[in-house]
């Protein structure tokens, strides 16, 4: 329930904000990007399986998303939903985000601009495993970014960014019809991506 008022909350401080900034313009962009992920085992899941490294099933794995949001010269409000998935060590692990950010620009030039904001929302985490009974969490999602925004013509866009997450989503880990080996949770991911924004 409180992961739910966490996005309810995010969702209408961008929602409002939208509607403050009617004169706006609208965009949409399409993200790819690498994730990390810090991924706590359980001392259950450790005796279970042994001392295997679960930072590893989400490291530098391919990240795609959508965004949609509004924009002017000083900043931008908008919703993002992205995915990633990795396996190592027979774990495999899904995440899924969906925020609401906001980001002010600081202008390097009359193209280029920096940024940095905050995000908030919702993480999901699914465990997916060979041979293991999936199961999947929703926690929550805050955190910070930035990156270098260069536009290309008078509507479009590209950006390199980074962004930190923190989140407390988690998954058990049990064999088919057996018993629980431990839970795997995760606690913080970090992503660079690529983003070609269209402003409409």
């Amino acid at each position: 329930m409180k992961s739910l008022n966490t996005l309810l909350a995010a969702m209408t401080f961008l929602g409002a904000s939208m509607a403050v900034q009617a004169a706006d313009d609208t965009f949409a962009s399409v993200t790819y990007g690498q994730t990390s992920d810090k991924v706590r085992k359980s001392g259950l899941l450790d005796r279970s399986i042994g001392h295997v490294n679960s930072d590893g099933i989400i490291g530098k794995d391919d990240t795609w998303g959508v965004r949609l949001g509004r924009i002017n010269d000083d900043g931008r409000y908008y919703a993002t939903y992205d995915n990633v998935s990795g396996t190592h060590n027979g774990l495999k692990l899904r995440q899924e985000n969906l925020l609401g950010s906001y980001d002010l620009f600081y202008p390097l030039s009359n193209s280029t601009k920096l940024f940095g904001g905050a995000s908030a929302g919702l993480t999901k985490l699914t465990q997916d495993s060979p041979g293991a009974s999936r199961d999947s969490d929703i926690g929550y999602a805050v955190g910070l970014q930035g990156g270098v925004l260069q536009q290309v013509s008078d509507n479009a866009s590209v950006e390199l960014g980074y962004r930190y997450l923190r989140s407390n989503a988690s998954t058990e880990l049990a064999e088919h019809a057996g018993d629980k080996l431990g839970s795997l949770r995760l606690t913080s991911s970090a992503q660079t991506y690529l983003s070609a924004n269209y402003r409409f």
